[in-house]
């Protein structure tokens, strides 16, 4: 069973590719562990009927898909352009002004983002995915900037603009975010995404501001800002501020440079498994299939290496939302996932795990380790608040982790979590068990060769007491 159980998770981004309530289950049907509903785009009508699609795919399937809510960020952009198109050169001089709304085809250009407030003279400022190079020559007026090209090239309607060395100064939350977000906490959001974090209080902002409306939902910082990876002392705050991360690849590399992207990588996977945190590795995982039915070698030896680090999670952007393939590009990740986890080991950590509550992270070292000793089939969690088994899943176990709760909620934050399969049943003292028994008799769970029994380590607790886990058992069902 353990060979078709895929550990590491996979996250799709849900658009106009998949915008049906069949599509959406056939992903989901095919592997989908959760979905990204990204505030970049569409509205809340089109929000609230993927939301149906979703949850009611998830029943179908009879398991916890994951909703995480990626708000927008500071995610500044130009505004129109004259006949969509305006080619510039090496040389120019471009003012960029948040005052105005169309173009006359001058070099006075719109911008969604009042960068007179933020910017300062000489720092670096990218356009259009960091095709165009400028540097900030004059702040003019309070509402505009002068900057410089450096190359020829072009520019278009809505394309995004990076200042990787300007310091917003905690002010990373956006209006549109607000509103946002008060949409996602009357959805029940499993996540939300903070774009562009640049320290650890911009977690703890964001957490009040979902605390306020009533939101429990966990935090994701999306690690794509030059400031956030600045030391590592940054980095690892944030990451135990926060309840997991997204290696936001494509904007680190205009913010960063494309050549610190894999190492950034690697150190935020460590990192979450050292804190028992969600790790989301994302951004063309799979970028040719959106045009193409099969991915690259290297896009294979991409995803492959994710899960090799040891990854919760990774993660479909424009291959589903808007490919021509957003189905065989799930097919195609959860292939190479398996031959990965099924062929190679995850890479050990060069330092000791210290997750939030040592006598969880004591437990769950424990778990693992009986489970390994004695060769069982499976390792089952009786959880209510979910964190025994999020930290099972931080030791990396080679083994599925067969989460029940009776909370909706936990089981919604633990489908994006490395080896769990999360259900929601009625608390029992056994129903672990219970859960066992069921899914081998429809066929779910196969015991070894040679064998009519399933082996489970089995880690409970009892239920409304404060003290949590406490005991570990070993059952043949």
């Amino acid at each position: 069973m353990s060979k078709l159980f895929k550990r590491t998770k996979i996250l799709a981004t849900i658009g106009p590719a998949v915008f049906t309530e069949e599509k959406i289950t056939d992903l989901i049907m095919a592997g989908v562990n959760g979905c990204r509903l990204n505030f970049s785009h569409g509205n809340y009508m089109e929000r609230d009927q993927q939301i149906a699609w979703i949850r009611a795919a998830a029943a179908k399937k009879g398991r916890s898909v994951a909703i995480l809510q990626d708000l927008q960020g500071p995610k500044i952009r130009l505004g129109e352009i004259k006949d969509n198109h305006m080619d510039i050169k090496a040389g120019d001089e471009l003012i960029l002004d948040s005052a105005i709304t169309e173009h006359d085809g001058s070099n006075i250009l719109p911008v969604q983002y009042n960068l007179a407030e933020k910017a300062q003279v000489d720092e670096p400022i990218y356009i259009f995915d960091g095709k165009v190079k400028t540097h900030v020559t004059e702040i003019i007026s309070k509402t505009a900037i002068k900057v410089e090209v450096e190359n020829d090239g072009y520019i278009m309607s809505k394309k995004g603009i990076n200042l990787p060395d300007t310091d917003f100064g905690g002010d990373i939350i956006t209006e549109k975010d607000m509103a946002d977000i008060e949409f996602g906490a009357s959805r029940d959001f499993d996540y939300v995404a903070l774009s562009f974090v640049q320290s650890a209080a911009d977690i703890e902002k964001l957490r009040q501001i979902l605390l306020s409306h009533g939101s429990n939902a966990q935090i994701i910082a999306k690690i794509e800002t030059k400031k956030a990876i600045e030391t590592d002392e940054n980095l690892e705050e944030i990451v135990k501020a926060t309840d997991g991360i997204m290696v936001a690849r494509g904007d680190m590399a205009v913010e960063a440079g494309t050549e610190v992207v894999p190492i950034i990588q690697r150190k935020l996977v460590a990192l979450c498994r050292k804190h028992a945190k969600l790790c989301i590795v994302a951004t063309q995982m799979l970028g040719s299939m959106v045009e193409n039915p099969e991915p690259t070698r290297a896009e294979a030896s991409d995803v492959a290496n994710a899960v090799i680090q040891g990854a919760d999670a990774v993660m479909l952007s424009d291959e589903t939302a808007n490919g021509k393939y957003p189905l065989e590009a799930v097919k195609a990740m959860k292939r190479i996932i398996l031959y990965t986890q099924n062929n190679s080991t995850v890479a050990p950590l060069e330092f000791k795990q210290v997750g939030d509550d040592k006598v969880y992270d004591a437990i769950a070292g424990a778990t693992v380790e009986l489970a390994e000793e004695i060769d069982a089939d499976i390792i089952v969690c009786q959880t209510g608040m979910g964190a025994t088994a999020a930290a099972i899943a931080a030791k990396r176990p080679d083994l599925p982790i067969l989460t029940v709760t009776s909370n909706a909620r936990v089981a919604g934050q633990l489908a994006l979590t490395y080896a769990n399969s999360a259900f929601v049943r009625p608390y029992s003292e056994d129903y672990g068990a219970k859960l066992v028994y069921e899914l081998k008799n429809s066929g779910c769970l196969i015991p070894k060769e040679g064998s009519d029994e399933i082996l489970a380590v089995i880690v409970s607790g009892i239920k409304d007491l404060n003290s949590g886990t406490n005991t570990i058992r070993i059952r043949r069902i």
